[in-house]
């Protein structure tokens, strides 16, 4: 699949459902039909949204691990704690469990917002924030991750 482009502000309606945007729906058409995973995001509080075969791939890499040692154990059951398979409805709504949005803080306002091969979903206020405080050593962490000269290509 090819990288997903675009951030987007929604509504969830009172049962959690939200229209993909049309943007987003229009890249997402050669997956959509196999539909997504949703779960909670590691470093942050929001939701991942996995088309199905970028999950699949994911897993087979998990899959790997040594479950005869403790911490593998204890990374995939919090890896994957709360994991839903979801689908987009014939509205071209997408419906967030309750406990997720719970989990990230979802009441009615949102933000989608593609991340390479994976969507994210945040409260509004908490995607805003999130941006605000990383703004100030954005700068920095570009230098540091993608600054590297290993490959000089003559880019830059």
């Amino acid at each position: 699949m090819n990288s997903l482009i675009g951030t987007y502000e929604c509504k969830a309606d009172a049962k959690g459902r939200f229209m993909l945007p049309a943007a987003l729906k229009k890249q997402l058409l050669p997956v959509i039909q196999n539909g997504f995973v949703l779960k909670r995001a590691v470093f942050q509080p929001c939701l991942e949204l996995y088309p199905l075969k970028e999950w699949e791939g994911l897993m087979q890499k998990i899959n790997k691990l040594n479950r005869f040692k403790k911490k593998n154990n204890d990374f995939i059951r919090r890896f994957t704690a709360g994991v839903k398979v979801v689908e987009v409805d014939a509205s071209g709504r997408l419906l967030m469990p309750k406990d997720l949005t719970v989990f990230a803080g979802i009441l009615n306002e949102l933000v989608v917002s593609s991340a390479v091969n994976i969507i994210e979903i945040w409260d509004k206020g908490n995607y805003e924030k999130a941006i605000d405080d990383a703004a100030v050593d954005f700068a920095d962490l570009v230098e540091e991750v993608m600054g590297q000269d290993d490959n000089d290509d003559g880019i830059s």
